[in-house]
């Protein structure tokens, strides 16, 4: 059985031609198309309060993109929350790619080992200087700083009862939880 990866120029063709349904939920990784699991009530409400909680920094320190489309090497993931450098465009002329990215955010409630697993080193290698996993099941807040290779220098996880702070924006693991 042959194997064909897509690059990320054939992914843009075919979304671009309307080969996928509007609705799919798709994420282009190291060249395999990935289906996404569906977003349940609880991940899409932590979504929201992140956006309503970063929504103050935009557009003076970040550009807030929300379940949209990052370029991370290869690859074309669909992070929950990034905040982005901020630019005059917004990207419209071309999408984010990981040097624009100032923190990623996933919300982990049935995805928490392909965050860790596939994700993260993506955003490592491709130098994405802070991710937060959001992992909804276990009550817990993995926080990754410093990427070096398919990792990140520092990392910790984090329970309720602490506090984050990104860009001035104080947030206590319990709203992220």
């Amino acid at each position: 059985m042959t194997r064909h990866k897509v690059s990320l120029e054939e992914f843009h063709r075919m979304v671009e031609a309307g080969v996928f349904p509007e609705d799919s939920r798709l994420e282009l990784v190291e060249g395999d198309l990935v289906e996404m699991s569906p977003i349940g009530k609880r991940h899409a409400a932590k979504v929201a309060k992140l956006t309503a909680l970063f929504g103050p920094l935009v557009p003076q320190k970040a550009i807030l993109f929300v379940q949209s489309p990052l370029v991370v090497g290869n690859s074309e993931l669909y992070p929950d929350l990034a905040l982005l450098k901020p630019r005059p465009d917004f990207y419209e002329e071309r999408l984010p790619e990981a040097q624009d990215a100032l923190l990623v955010v996933e919300v982990a409630e049935t995805s928490l080992r392909h965050d860790l697993e596939v994700k993260l080193p993506l955003y490592a290698k491709a130098g994405v200087p802070e991710v937060w996993v959001v992992d909804l099941v276990r009550e817990k807040v993995h926080v990754f700083r410093k990427p070096q290779g398919e990792g990140y220098g520092e990392g910790e996880t984090l329970g309720p009862g602490l506090k984050l702070a990104f860009l001035g924006v104080e947030i206590s693991t319990e709203e992220l939880l």
